[in-house]
């Protein structure tokens, strides 16, 4: 248990049975009436935003998430194992779990997996992963200037545009957050 004036960006509530990272935070002392404690919350699980207000001094229950670097392993059936880096201890995350990272996920790559009392939340992959292109259509002479783009399809299946200029057999760097092209990796 905390009071509204212990939180702090990235703390996980328990309201209603859910939980909760605090996104923002505000405390409010009007010049008239008692202060209150304004935050924007997004659900952890399904990533809904929503503003709520705290009475300042209010008890509220926090929720322990452990956030720990694991290695993914293998995908079996529709879960995803990973490792424990430090114990060795291993996961099955459920694909809902990992969501969009498993477009960027390669076997034996590191990611942030957490977890609330065992129970896996979510999947944490670094802001930019290296990744081979293995099909796009040949880039045409002149094509170097123009700024167009073209689909690609990486080693993990997943489809992002790139400039006209690249070609199959690449490294690109991506970004996991949006799936953009971020530039060619020289080996």
């Amino acid at each position: 248990m905390a009071t509204t004036n212990d939180l702090k960006n990235g703390t996980v509530l328990k309201i209603d049975g859910q939980l909760w990272t605090v996104v923002e935070f505000q405390h409010v002392k009007p010049g008239k009436g008692g202060a209150f404690v304004r935050t924007k919350l997004k659900n952890v699980l399904s990533g809904k935003v929503v503003d709520k207000t705290f009475n300042a001094g209010l008890k509220i229950e926090t929720a322990n998430v452990d956030k720990r670097d694991m290695q993914y392993l293998y995908k079996d059936g529709t879960d995803f194992v990973f490792m424990d880096t430090a114990t060795y201890d291993q996961i099955m995350v459920p694909e809902a779990t990992v969501g969009d990272a498993a477009n960027y996920l390669l076997e034996n790559q590191n990611a942030m997996v957490a977890t609330n009392e065992g129970v896996p939340l979510y999947v944490e992959l670094p802001p930019s992963v290296t990744l081979m292109v293995t099909y796009t259509e040949p880039g045409l002479q002149g094509d170097r200037s123009t700024g167009g783009t073209k689909p690609a399809t990486l080693e993990t299946g997943h489809q992002i545009q790139v400039p006209l200029f690249l070609e199959s057999d690449t490294k690109v760097k991506v970004d996991t957050r949006d799936g953009s092209y971020l530039g060619r990796v020289n080996d």
